[in-house]
């Protein structure tokens, strides 16, 4: 959300600057959009497959234990979002509102349609570990992503992170579950996507 909160910051300096600064007149079209152009957040989490879901897989403890590895997301669901993100918008055209879930963390479980994207979103910023997953079917809305940031971190820092956001959120319920967590699952999961980064 830091990265969003300072995309809109930049976007409102920028017109103020462009307001104070006479400049040749742009075509109508151009105006409109930067004048209302926003950066939204949507995370990946919200593509987690619920609790239910996990359940009814052939192996329900490990499906559980393994939630956040990339096969306990719905990924098709993810791309065929990514694909309507990149579908062209005809000038003047009505546009309809495109919709994303969260994961809401009382409940453990996605919250379909949570995040709404309007045509105002002219920077949509996704934020999770599976935007660089070079296997099928990630790797499809990957190849339709702008721009990719890895943001490195030192594995410590960001074990210890895990193990508070854990807690934190519920998702441990208590520090020995967390580190057991971020050793057994979150580890795994980023090796194995470095391992098919694209």
């Amino acid at each position: 959300m830091l990265v969003v909160n300072r995309t809109n910051q930049l976007l409102d300096e920028s017109r103020r600057q462009s307001a104070s600064e006479p400049t040749p007149a742009p075509s109508s079209s151009t105006t409109t959009s930067f004048e209302s152009a926003r950066a939204v957040l949507v995370g990946l989490d919200g593509w987690h497959l619920t609790r239910a879901q996990l359940d009814a897989m052939p192996d329900p403890k490990l499906a559980h234990d393994r939630r956040g590895s990339h096969w306990t997301f719905d990924a098709q669901g993810y791309v065929s979002f990514i694909r309507k993100l990149r579908e062209p918008v005809s000038p003047g055209a009505t546009t309809t509102a495109i919709t994303a879930p969260s994961f809401d963390h009382a409940v453990k479980d996605p919250r379909p349609h949570a995040v709404t994207i309007l045509s105002e979103h002219r920077i949509v910023i996704i934020e999770g570990l599976y935007t660089f997953l070079s296997i099928t079917p990630w790797v499809g809305a990957g190849k339709l992503l702008d721009e990719r940031w890895l943001v490195e971190l030192d594995p410590t820092v960001a074990s210890d992170r895990l193990v508070k956001r854990h807690v934190t959120s519920g998702v441990a319920k208590d520090l020995e579950e967390a580190h057991w967590r971020a050793a057994e699952n979150d580890t795994p999961s980023l090796s194995f996507q470095l391992v098919f980064y694209h």
